[in-house]
Parts: structure tokens; sequence; C-alpha cells
């Protein structure tokens, strides 16, 4: 499928450094000059590592992850797609799995473009982003059944050397009206769990899955994980970052900036819940990892006919 706004062609013959792409075993991995990393499995768009110029990993990949196609995959940043969590009864997805199809569906890579986003361009561009799309004639016959709708994606994934963006371009390409929600699935690599805060979301509401999706009022103005943790927070402020920090010194870990994402889900699955997940390992990661997942889904958004609709978040780490 094609991609809208496509960039102008990368001139040839450049004399400054340039990202290096590399498509083997379908994934595409994306290297800047200054050595910052991303790598991007075609099934389901997932991205599954991120690493700094010291090499350091930013995002949580389980060790028993499936990486054959044949589940969807445990960590990284999957694509959740047009339904988040079980499907509701009586509703156009009812019969899609949960979570959707977007992250276990084989998406295509649509192509790169390469910018500088500093003032001095001495150094060779400094950010690389790439294109994937997945429409409707490439769903499996049982998808394509259970949503019967036309559309198409586009995701695009930004490598920058001070952080990764990731944004979705969702597109109604027939008749019908259709409704959707939309999540980004981030799984943050982290030291200790018990070090980490949640910043941002104080006297906001959320709905408490762990709780019988009993509806609370955020009190902490630093958010401990100390259980399971399976949070819907609502209506929030798009422009104001949800921040990782450390509890010792506050010091921000990662941020977490949103466009036309207002609602974010924080997850962590705890002791007994990751010791029943079978994709999930070791049984002790849950110390290493939580998700804090920038999405539209405590409702619906409703995509006319002909019209589109883009959504992202943009990941800084502590650099």
């Amino acid at each position: 499928m094609d991609r809208s706004n496509k960039p102008s062609a990368i001139g040839v013959g450049a004399t400054l450094p340039q990202p290096t792409i590399s498509l083997r075993d379908n994934t595409v991995i994306a290297t800047l000059p200054t050595g910052e990393s991303v790598t991007i499995y075609l099934y389901g768009a997932t991205v599954t590592s991120w690493k700094l110029a010291d090499g350091k990993e930013q995002l949580f990949l389980s060790e028993k992850a499936h990486l054959d196609g044949s589940k969807p995959i445990r960590g990284g940043i999957p694509v959740v797609f047009p339904v988040f969590g079980r499907p509701p009864q009586n509703h156009a997805t009812s019969s899609l799995p949960q979570h959707g199809f977007a992250r276990n569906s084989n998406w295509e890579f649509l192509g790169k473009s390469s910018e500088s986003l500093a003032k001095d361009q001495k150094e060779g561009d400094d950010a690389v982003k790439l294109d994937f799309g997945l429409s409707r004639p490439m769903l499996t016959e049982e998808f394509q059944k259970s949503w019967p709708y036309d559309f198409g994606l586009v995701y695009s994934v930004t490598l920058m050397k001070d952080g990764l963006e990731t944004s979705l371009q969702v597109q109604n390409k027939g008749s019908q009206n259709f409704e959707f929600q939309v999540l980004m699935h981030t799984y943050f690599n982290i030291e200790d769990i018990s070090q980490v805060r949640v910043k941002g979301l104080q006297s906001k509401t959320y709905i408490d899955k762990t709780q019988n999706a009993y509806v609370h009022t955020e009190a902490s103005h630093a958010i401990e994980i100390n259980k399971e943790t399976d949070r819907v927070y609502q209506s929030l402020d798009p422009e104001v970052p949800i921040v990782l920090s450390s509890a010792n010194n506050d010091t921000p870990i990662f941020s977490i900036a949103r466009e036309g994402l207002n609602d974010v889900v924080v997850w962590n699955p705890w002791i007994e819940k990751a010791q029943g997940m079978a994709d999930f390992g070791p049984d002790e990661a849950y110390k290493n990892m939580i998700c804090v997942e920038a999405g539209s889904v405590a409702g619906w958004q409703i995509l006319e006919a002909g019209d589109s609709w883009v959504g992202g978040q943009t990941i800084r780490p502590r650099l």
C-alpha cells in the first residue's frame, strides 16, 4: 500500500554519514551513524529492540517471546488495533481475538526516509523514519470475515539520537463508517521495578482491571508498582508527558509524550500472573519491566468513510 506524504528521495552520493538499513529474516534494522538502533519485525510491525549509542537496550523482550509468527510477540512495542483487550459482545469487533489483529498480522515495509534534526548537519543525518503498511487484502481470510471493513494502516517508527517516535495513521478506505481503538503497548526495560515511579497521573480517573473495572481517582503524584497492576487512565492531556522516574533521586528514566492518544495503560503482571504466562520469561522478569501504553481505548474512535486519523507517541530516555 502507498504511504501518504511520501518523502523526497534521499540524495545519492552524499558524503555525510547516513543511517543504515538492513532487511533480513522478516526484520528491519536501522542504525544511526552515532550508534543508536531499532529493530522491527514485520510480524505485527512490532518494535523488539531500541538501543542507545552505548548499546543499552531500552525495551523489554521476554526470553520466551515467539518470534516465528506463531503468536503475538511478548515485549517491545506491539500495535493494538482495532480493539483493546477482549472485544465486547454485540460489537463489530466481537469475533476478533484480544487486542485485535494488527499485532498478529504480517505487515509490509514501505520504505525509509532520513533527515537531520540538528541545526549543525556536519555529522550527517541523525534521524531515520521507517514506514510499515497493513491493509484489508493482507489480512488472513479469518480476520477479513471477522472485521469486514476496508482500511489502511501506516505505522511509522522514527529513530532519533535522543528518542523514539511511533505513530499510526488509520485510513477508512470503504463506504461504511467504522469504530476502532488503538494502543502502543510499550514494554520498558528497567533495572528494578521497586525503584521506579510513574508520574503525571495524579488526580486522573482510571479503570482498575484487577478490581472488576472499578473506577478510581489517582491520589499519588508518584505511583509505586508493588503488586499486579492493570490500570486504564482516561481523558488525559496528551501534551503533558507521563514520566518514569527513579525512586531514589527523582531522576527521569523515560518520558512519554503523546499526540491524539488521550488514555494511558499502566501494566505489570507481578508474580503469579508472570508465572502463568507461557511466553513470559524468566518468571522474575516482572521486576525488570513496566508497560506504560499510550492509546485511545476508554471509548471508540469513529472514522467516517474516506477519512483518516493519526495518533502517536514520542519516548525520550534519560541520556
